[in-house]
């Protein structure tokens, strides 16, 4: 028998008010299709004044445990995937822990921008395995709309707020077919940071900046990145892009997915696509998308389930799990 760590509980949370491609076309020189040709978002949520990442992340985190049967006593381990902190410091996943109540274990971020969810479950997963935690919250938040440069259009429309949490346990397994996390892949290159990035930091400017993004540079590297980092990842597992029943990538623009299921030759009613109702929610848009799947019944016990996401660093990465 091998330990490993499987998903056992999962839940997410969204903002009350949503912001709608024709409300922004109101304030700036865009429209609901021009924005939906880009990228098939249709509307974004916001958090409210005073509804800070860590509140939404709560909400997110106190439905996965009650998914799973679990109460926060029985947590070891809080890991928050997040570009948009309640604070400099300390980390959000501390400010979570004392509003969940928890006064044990241990609680920190994962900074990987929208790969952050992705980064954040292959260390959870492996603090699981060697025995540093039995039951982890992993929880992906973000405030994204306080990022944004309301002016900036080719921005500002992409964007939302939310928050998806996981609880994942530890397992004993005999075999491949068992509930799992089979794997990770993970790849950065910090001398692409300039085409997707916040101009400002405590370090810097001492400012929180605005998002930057070179659209069109992205895009050219998205689809070549995420594929490899699918087909690297299944070839080291023993698998093949047949196999896969669920593709639930980061939920960025839908053009990107599906050219990134396109030219892995994974048929489209495979994808679970949110993007048009969430926008990029950034580390926060895997288990947004993953909970709706779950809750629907489209993604069932024994699943073979593939994540992916790329995200400012440039980071990128993917998960497979046997759900």
């Amino acid at each position: 028998m091998v330990t490993k760590a499987k998903i056992t509980g999962i839940g997410s949370y969204l903002p009350q008010r949503i912001i709608s491609n024709d409300e922004l076309s109101k304030t700036m020189d865009t429209s609901d299709e021009w924005i939906v040709q880009r990228s098939g978002i249709q509307m974004r949520h916001q958090a409210a004044e005073g509804e800070f990442t860590s509140d939404l992340g709560v909400q997110a985190a106190q439905k996965a445990l009650q998914h799973a049967g679990l109460t926060i006593e029985q947590i070891d381990l809080i890991v928050v995937a997040t570009t948009t902190p309640d604070l400099t410091f300390p980390a959000t996943a501390a400010l979570i822990q004392k509003k969940l109540g928890m006064t044990h274990g241990a609680a920190f971020d994962v900074q990987a921008v929208c790969s952050g969810f992705v980064y954040g479950l292959s260390v959870t997963s492996a603090m699981i395995e060697c025995g540093q935690a039995k039951n982890a919250l992993l929880i992906g938040a973000e405030t994204m709309t306080r990022l944004l440069n309301w002016q900036d259009r080719t921005t500002a429309v992409l964007f939302g707020d939310g928050a998806g949490a996981i609880v994942m346990s530890q397992c004993e397994i005999t075999g491949p077919d068992q509930s799992h996390v089979l794997g990770s892949y993970l790849r950065s290159d910090g001398a692409l940071s300039d085409i997707l990035y916040v101009d400002g930091g405590p370090s810097t400017t001492g400012t929180t900046g605005h998002l930057i993004m070179e659209g069109r540079e992205v895009y050219r590297h998205a689809v070549g990145n995420i594929s490899d980092a699918i087909e690297s990842l299944l070839a080291s597992s023993g698998y093949q892009v047949a196999d896969i029943d669920w593709f639930v990538p980061h939920q960025a623009n839908r053009r990107i997915i599906e050219g990134v299921a396109k030219k892995i030759g994974l048929p489209p009613e495979k994808t679970v696509i949110t993007v048009d109702k969430h926008a990029n929610t950034s580390s926060a848009s895997i288990p947004l998308a993953l909970d709706l799947a779950v809750c629907d019944g489209r993604i069932k016990s024994g699943d073979l389930v593939m994540l992916e996401a790329m995200g400012g660093g440039l980071s990128w990465g993917s998960n497979l799990i046997r759900w």
